[in-house]
């Protein structure tokens, strides 16, 4: 063999080695990637309470690394997202001090009516594509659990049952009862106020208009375009976890806020997050 053919053959080796190495590296790099992203909700509940390993194998009850302060404070760490959160370090390092603490350590339960899903969807209404948000919750259903459908916001549904005050609120005399209540007539009418001849405190549930008019066919569900969870399963705490999906390390199903909340800052916060008014 010549030099000039033994100096291509060496190089060819040094090059493919490279690129070999290279790919090598860069299949780890995205496995670890992979292993550090917090693909499924369920991961999530794990990581917090301290029930897996890095690369996914659960421990049993009886493991000593089970629920260790040690392990949930390091996977508590990377449960954050780190490049939009606008809560402080301090806040996020009491809020891990007091979920690990020895005496009174907290964890997440699927099984908690303390939190809930905030889902984001399509459906047609009227010949036309509306954006509709449900309300969901867990709920205990014979021997097992089931997501339940537990209130809505529908822009529609906003003015539908808008009850006339003062002056301008149309009213039934009050000797109707001697016409035998025949000016109903005027009240129950197509296109009318039938809202305003209710009981003063009448409030409408918009949940069964919803529904029956899902069963009638006219709102159809089209799709679901974004999903989050509010949880206030923490005592003393609010948090919301949103799936970020990008690349790196701090990805997928991550704590976005984060609050310490009283009692009435609470009920504040559920009205917000509900859109009441």
């Amino acid at each position: 063999m010549s030099r000039l053919t033994l100096l291509t053959s060496l190089l060819f080796i040094f090059f493919f080695q490279g690129v070999q190495a290279q790919i090598v590296s860069e299949d780890e790099e995205i496995e670890r990637q992979l292993l550090a992203s917090t693909k499924q909700l369920n991961q999530f509940f794990n990581r917090f309470n301290g029930e897996e390993d890095t690369k996914g194998r659960k421990f049993e009850p009886d493991d000593r690394q089970y629920r260790s302060e040690r392990i949930r404070k390091r996977y508590l760490s990377i449960l954050f997202d780190e490049e939009n959160a606008e809560f402080s370090e301090d806040l996020l390092k009491t809020f891990i001090e007091q979920v690990t603490d020895k005496d009174n350590p907290q964890f997440l339960s699927l099984r908690s009516p303390e939190w809930f899903a905030v889902v984001n969807t399509t459906f047609k209404y009227r010949g036309k594509e509306e954006p509709l948000t449900l309300y969901m919750q867990i709920q205990q259903e014979g021997l097992g659990y089931e997501w339940v459908i537990s209130d809505l916001v529908f822009e529609p549904y906003n003015t539908l049952f808008d009850k006339q005050r003062g002056e301008t609120k149309e009213f039934l005399h009050p000797m109707s009862h001697e016409l035998d209540f025949m000016n109903l007539r005027k009240a129950l009418v197509k296109g009318g106020s039938p809202e305003s001849y209710t009981l003063a405190d009448f409030k409408p549930d918009l949940l069964t208009v919803f529904l029956y008019e899902v069963k009638m066919g006219l709102l159809e569900f089209q799709t679901v375009n974004r999903l989050n969870f509010h949880f206030f399963s923490i005592d003393g705490w609010y948090f919301q976890l949103n799936n970020f999906n990008r690349p790196g390390y701090n990805t997928g199903w991550l704590i976005s806020d984060l609050a310490q909340v009283n009692d009435s800052q609470k009920e504040a916060l559920l009205k917000i997050i509900y859109d009441k008014k």
